[in-house]
């Protein structure tokens, strides 16, 4: 039930963003007014993923670079007295990719601790990674030096972003030895949501010039579940896409 409100809440701000004017207009006092301007209405985000709190024995199979892709369509209010600052809010899709070496992520596990297996010298997959996918709200303060030019302007904006969880999976490709032997091909893949938090809220800061900039978020809450392992947290750290 509360995923149906969360998508019907997610198209009526899709809707209210396509609906608004993205040029300013003139008043008949020849003012400009800011209040439609071009406001980020959507922003593309590309990460480097990280997670914080893990013990050494889960951080040591923490390999190689983790991804992860955030797309929004957002809603750009201005302030009236003060044009260079605006609030935005909308609704959007955010996905994490953690990869590992040598270990394994058991989400199809008995309820309780989850497992994550060190395989240093037994059968494991060449690529191997755990992937979440939320359905999101951002809510950013935003500041634009200029604000009837946005896309020729210094942007710093910071918020929140409030999550519910869609998607949890591992996939690991290509089956090794412990020698490092190719034995199999395949693709496994297993889905869960067992473990992981239903909920996630993130604190976010960006700053750029123009539609470019760098953002980075960090989780307020925890990854897992209560009683479900160690006090894991996400950050990302990339660049965002912004602009119309």
């Amino acid at each position: 039930m509360k995923k149906i409100v969360f998508v019907v809440i997610s198209c009526l701000f899709f809707s209210m963003a396509f609906s608004q004017e993205s040029t300013p207009t003139t008043t008949n006092n020849n003012k400009v007014n800011f209040t439609n301007r071009s406001g980020d209405h959507f922003m593309l985000q590309f990460s480097s993923d990280h997670w914080t709190g893990m013990p050494d024995s889960i951080s040591s199979h923490q390999k190689g670079f983790s991804k992860g892709f955030n797309a929004y369509i957002m809603l750009n209010k201005p302030f009236k007295n003060s044009p260079k600052i605006s609030l935005g809010i909308g609704a959007g899709i955010s996905t994490s990719n953690i990869n590992f070496k040598k270990m394994g992520v058991d989400l199809k596990a008995a309820p309780g601790l989850l497992p994550f297996n060190a395989l240093d010298s037994a059968d494991h997959f060449k690529k191997y990674k755990l992937a979440t996918t939320f359905l999101e709200i951002p809510l950013e303060f935003r500041y634009t030096s200029k604000p009837n030019n946005p896309n020729k302007s210094f942007k710093a904006a910071v918020g929140l972003k409030v999550g519910t969880l869609v998607n949890v999976h591992t996939k690991g490709k290509t089956l090794l030895n412990a020698t490092g032997t190719t034995l199999n091909t395949y693709l496994e893949k297993e889905n869960s949501k067992r473990f992981i938090n239903s909920s996630r809220f993130m604190a976010t800061a960006r700053f750029g010039y123009g539609i470019i900039s760098i953002f980075g978020s960090y989780q307020l809450n925890k990854i897992l579940k209560d009683g479900a392992g160690p006090n894991i947290k996400l950050y990302q750290i990339g660049l965002t896409l912004s602009g119309l």
